[in-house]
């Protein structure tokens, strides 16, 4: 999924180039101009170079020299499986290297003092603003960056970080979708519902491309027809519209809409979404913990 992020900002930075687009009072005084891809293995390295396709060119791939790699940059973006943080952040040199750096990281259940103390071996008493250490930064986004659609997250920092930062950030991320800063203790939730969220969307839309098909529907055609709705629903509530009103708009009385309505009521359809997120947001407070098994600890 770092690479989706990549890909976005590369792809942007091409746009700008090649329009000549002034940057807008959005954009940060300084823009990216050199990346450097961090992997274990030739085979990463080549699906960097394959999935980035014409952005490749301007991509440095570099295997098992992560310090080399970090004293180079400005800005580190994080992207790894949550349970190799401690060591990724822990080899020896790292720490060093990314002193006066922001930090960012988009591993599922990972909080900023996590970090820190894969880094530093306990959450430093001083903030980093008195002792020169990195800035660490919480994000989660979902697999709709591959689109530049996805919806990304940011932890609020304490202490605040500094307004160039917060806009490179920010610039970082709108580049693949949209972005809503939260205070920490709200990053679990929003990792169950923007990063497990389109899993489950895609669910609920299979299932409603299933009862198509099953009432005659090609399959193709009720493939279209189900994702242009889901599409369009979630334009009209972008636009402002509240889904209970837009879900009230379109139930007539007697009418096959209210018919349907009352068969996912009965089939208990909103309880277990809004469960299914509470879940994941459970199982995503264990992930950074190196917790097993979370999942098969629900029973009720």
């Amino acid at each position: 999924m770092g690479i989706a992020i990549l890909n976005g900002i590369l792809t942007s930075l091409g746009e700008l180039k090649a329009n000549g687009t002034a940057p807008s009072t959005e954009t940060p005084a300084s823009l990216p101009s050199e990346f450097i891809a961090c992997v274990r293995s030739q085979r990463s390295a080549d699906r960097i170079i394959k999935t980035l396709g014409d952005n490749a060119s301007g991509v440095n791939v570099v295997r098992n020299d992560n310090v080399a790699s970090v004293k180079k940059a400005d800005v580190v973006l994080l992207a790894c499986k949550p349970y190799m943080v401690k060591g990724v952040l822990g080899e020896a040199g790292i720490a060093d290297a990314l002193k006066g750096k922001l930090l960012i990281s988009v591993c599922a259940g990972i909080t900023v003092e996590d970090m820190e103390t894969a880094l530093y071996g306990e959450v430093p008493k001083q903030s980093p603003t008195e002792d020169g250490r990195c800035r660490c930064v919480r994000a989660m986004f979902n697999t709709a960056a591959l689109i530049r659609e996805s919806m990304t997250v940011i932890g609020i920092s304490d202490p605040p970080l500094s307004d160039e930062s917060e806009k490179l950030i920010t610039w970082i991320f709108k580049q693949i979708g949209d972005v809503v800063y939260l205070p920490p203790n709200n990053m679990d939730a929003s990792t169950a519902l923007a990063g497990s969220g389109p899993a489950m969307f895609a669910l609920m839309l299979e299932a409603a491309i299933d009862g198509g098909v099953a009432m005659g529907l090609p399959r193709a055609e009720a493939q279209r027809i189900a994702a242009q709705t889901m599409r369009g629903v979630t334009g009209l509530v972008q636009s402002g519209e509240h889904p209970a009103i837009l879900r009230e708009k379109v139930c007539t009385p007697g009418g096959c809409t209210i018919g349907g309505l009352l068969v996912l009521e009965e089939g208990g359809v909103r309880g277990a979404v809004s469960r299914a997120v509470r879940e994941a947001t459970t199982v995503a407070s264990q992930l950074g913990k190196g917790v097993q098994g979370v999942n098969g600890t629900r029973h009720n």
